[in-house]
């Protein structure tokens, strides 16, 4: 069994061995050395003072070790998710290790380990020996020595960065300099390691040094450590190892590659080519060395001489179970996984070029907390997987959802349609591309992200201080007055088209929203800058998907979301109203922990006040509209009580949007061709459109999203100026033609219907009669307009005049039938009025009656 604490005798042999290793160099040298180091350049007065000049002090450094993702579990405590190595270790504690464990290495390597100061005097008198006169190149090396060879090749080996020029080559070399240099060399190294085993000894404790050895130690390929190995080996755990398992691991330790028991072909072969080391001859070279091992147990009394039977006649059993790392080991969470890992590999918070970036995710062993929700992520993905196959007709179907939290822009839920993959395949289920992502951090190249766009030509119509209560004339048309600051951009001769082939309507950004009107968007963006309208996004934080700005290129098209945006792009976007205007970017790393325990600082991000609040909330009470009864997102509605805001979103036949959120969280979801134009509006699974996949998965992203926040609160109310009701100049379209009146009045904002013919001297069809009447009136109105039957006429004012005057008047104005009322009847009477009064039309028909004084 190890000891707690090292042995007075054990401190004395470290002093004791400074002394005699200074003899032995001395009578090494005088008796055989010198020549060698002569050889090499070196006089007999410098070789006698060797020992003594080479460097005493080596700090171990932390040994490589995998770093490791985790999410945020159901009952809020951390979850792995995947890991990432060059050298697969997990250190353990003193503890955490079999007693059988520390007996095989102590009896097969070094019996005299709590004895010696760290050096076994003579033999590796006899290994200098060997090693000068060529017999050998190993040897006799104590367990602490071991633990300094270890950490000299462990030192290099992280000299030398992921990516390097002739990586392996370089990683192979440090093993070789530490182990096998000869003749002079060798000496020298075999010096060295023992003047660091004796410094070792003086700082830590015997413990220490046989844990260190077994935490470090290569147990083949890249199994690292003992608790890595009984895993790997035995799928076990070091605590756990048993008698023959002990022994066949400290066995390997010895010479990892050779010894090793993973590759059922062998490790090597003989003459004849047959394979050693193998499952056919029960990895003998493995066998054979883990009964000495045993021997070696059995003779220092480790074990009973029935243990060491019963092991003794067991085959070598590998129950291999093979270290998963990468992301494709995280599962339905890979995407984010690998998202992050992008991060990792990007970010110069990890480091300030690509090899030390990489050096950091395979070799720190740092613990990376992501922000990953499984509340959230583990419901997305059964929404995903329930609509959306990964391969529905071979013709590049993609499905991506993500979920952020508006306040601080960290990424709570990553999920796509297919299976993760590095590797690339022709097999269009799976996919290495991150859909949600841009192609900085593994993604595509974007998606034409549709109406969802249109929320920046919203913005930026508050922005310029209009209401989403005027009115605006949306009715399809030509929109030719488009332009970027003072240059015209020419839209083309062909109408946009609506959903439903709908002709478009007068009406107000509030309809607009809410029904998604096409026309109504590029009527508004008419009366904005449509450069403007793109900063607006991209001062939201969006980009293009290939990195390019949104301000690059400026087209009419864009305000109804033709450019390839990426999904998370947009979430943030939304996300930023829903934050009262203030945007975040993306984050899914919370905490950075390294091997001492130490938490490291996070990569860069950011909260800025992009658009007012209010214009935030207003915006804010537009979009509530969509995803209520009527609304084109109403489909997405979770149902549950939180307030919402959303749009919907597709372009052409082949890519459709969802986006919803709450003050607490907001949720993007693609549906659509991840390649190529086949039309999705044809296809189904399991019941539903796919072009309406959308509105479910992201129903039921968000649902989980406000069950696990807590819902969401109120959005703030709009503001008043921008909520208001604008007054507009009504014009007059009396005696113009239906058809010239009707297209007057909706140019300038309002809508119009037809009253019934009325009496006019007016033609036939024109219009005689319109209410209201010109003037101001509110924004909205809807102008009755009635057409002239052209049988009337304009009853004349014949006030005054004598009655044969008034007569003649209203005949020559071309009523006939006019009669005298009774007060006409005195002498020298006047006309006084008619009826119908003077000034108003009437039907040449009627009778027109004169009143008199």
């Amino acid at each position: 069994m190890p000891q707690k604490n090292r042995t007075v005798k054990g401190v004395l042999g470290g002093l004791l061995g400074l002394v005699g290793l200074s003899a032995i160099a001395g009578v090494l040298v005088t008796a055989t050395v010198t020549p060698a180091l002569a050889v090499a350049g070196a006089a007999g007065s410098q070789a006698l003072s060797l020992f003594e000049n080479l460097p005493s002090y080596l700090k171990p450094d932390a040994p490589m070790e995998p770093s490791t993702f985790y999410a945020i579990g159901t009952d809020g405590k951390p979850v792995k998710m995947a890991s990432f190595f060059d050298q697969n270790r997990t250190q353990v504690d003193f503890n955490q290790i079999a007693p059988v464990m520390y007996d095989a290495i102590l009896s097969s390597e070094d019996k005299g380990f709590y004895e010696h100061g760290g050096v076994n005097i003579g033999a590796t008198t006899k290994a200098l020996i060997d090693n000068l006169q060529g017999t050998s190149s190993r040897g006799a090396s104590t367990v602490s020595q071991q633990y300094v060879k270890n950490v000299l090749v462990q030192q290099c080996e992280q000299g030398v960065l992921p990516g390097a020029e002739d990586y392996d080559d370089k990683i192979a070399q440090c093993w070789k300099d530490a182990t096998e240099a000869t003749g002079s060399d060798g000496i020298e190294r075999k010096l060295q390691e023992m003047r660091y085993a004796i410094q070792i000894e003086k700082d830590y404790s015997k413990n220490e040094i046989l844990l260190g050895y077994l935490n470090i130690a290569s147990f083949g390929g890249t199994v690292y450590g003992i608790e890595a190995a009984a895993n790997y080996y035995f799928n076990t755990t070091a605590a756990k190892l048993n008698v023959t398992q002990a022994a066949t691991l400290a066995g390997i330790v010895q010479n990892p590659n050779s010894y090793r028991i993973d590759r059922k072909g062998g490790t090597g072969a003989d003459e004849d080519g047959t394979a050693i080391n193998g499952e056919e001859d029960g990895y003998s070279r493995a066998l054979k060395r883990r009964n000495y091992v045993l021997y070696r147990m059995l003779d220092d009394g480790k074990i009973t001489q029935a243990q060491y039977d019963e092991a003794h006649e067991t085959p070598i059993q590998p129950a291999i179970n093979p270290p998963a790392q990468g992301c494709a080991a995280a599962g339905d969470n890979a995407y984010f996984c690998q998202y992050v890992k992008t991060v990792v590999l990007s970010d110069p918070a990890f480091g300030d070029t690509p090899q030390e970036r990489t050096k950091a995710l395979q070799r720190d062993g740092l613990q990376i907390y992501t922000s990953l929700d499984l509340r959230i992520q583990n419901p997305a993905v059964e929404a995903m997987r329930a609509r959306v196959p990964a391969n529905l007709d071979d013709q590049n179907l993609g499905g991506a959802g993500v979920t952020v939290e508006p306040s601080s822009g960290r990424v709570m839920a990553m999920t796509q349609n297919t299976t993760f993959r590095e590797t690339p395949t022709e097999d269009k289920a799976i996919s290495s591309i991150i859909y949600a992502s841009n192609m900085a951090h593994g993604g595509s190249n974007g998606f034409q992200v549709g109406s969802t766009y249109k929320i920046f030509t919203l913005i930026d119509w508050l922005e310029q201080g209009h209401s989403v209560n005027e009115v605006v004339n949306g009715r399809n048309r030509l929109f030719k007055d488009m332009s970027c600051g003072d240059s015209p951009v020419y839209f083309g001769d062909t109408k946009i088209g609506n959903f439903g082939n709908n002709a478009g309507y007068t009406a107000t950004p509030m309809r607009f929203t809410r029904d998604s009107l096409n026309s109504g968007f590029l009527a508004m963006a008419e009366e904005l800058d449509l450069c403007e309208i793109n900063a607006v996004a991209d001062r939201m934080g969006v980009t293009l998907a290939n990195g390019g700005k949104t301000t690059d290129q400026n087209v009419p098209y864009d305000v109804l979301g033709s450019k390839n945006i990426s999904p998370l792009a947009m979430a943030g976007a939304y996300a930023t109203v829903a934050n009262k205007g203030v945007y975040c970017t993306p984050r899914a790393i919370d905490k950075i922990v390294d091997q001492d325990g130490q938490e490291l600082p996070l990569p860069d991000s950011s909260c800025t006040q992009v658009i007012t609040p209010e214009v935030a909330a207003t915006t804010a009470y537009a979009l509530q509209g969509v995803m209520q009864r009527g609304g084109t997102g109403s489909r997405a509605n979770t149902g549950d009580g939180t307030p919402l805001i959303g749009k919907t979103g597709s372009h052409e036949l082949w890519s459709t949007m969802m986006i919803e959120s709450s003050t607490k969280a907001t949720t993007a979801v693609w549906v659509g061709r991840s390649k190529g134009t086949e039309t999705i509006y044809r296809s189904y699974y399991d019941g539903i459109r796919m072009q309406d996949a959308r509105y479910y998965i992201g129903r039921d992203m968000q649902r989980a999203a406000n069950q696990a926040l807590g819902g969401g609160d109120q959005f703030p109310p709009p503001d008043q100026n921008l909520t208001r009701r604008v007054v507009k100049d009504l014009p007059s379209v009396v005696g113009m033609s239906i058809e010239e009146a009707t297209n007057t009045l909706k140019d300038a904002g309002f809508s119009v219907t037809e009253g019934s013919p009325v009496d006019s001297d007016l033609a036939a069809g024109l219009v005689a009669e319109q209410n209201p009447g010109a003037g101001q009136v509110a924004g909205g109105t809807t102008v009755t307009i009635s057409p002239s039957n052209g049988q009337g006429s304009t009853v004349p004012d014949v006030a005054g005049l004598e009655l044969n005057e008034a007569v003649d008047a209203l005949r020559s104005a071309g009523f006939s039938n006019v009669s005298l009322h009774g007060s006409c009847s005195k002498p020298d009477a006047k006309a006084k009025s008619t009826s119908p009064d003077g000034g108003s039309a009437a039907n040449k028909s009627a009778t027109v009656t004169i009143k008199c004084a």
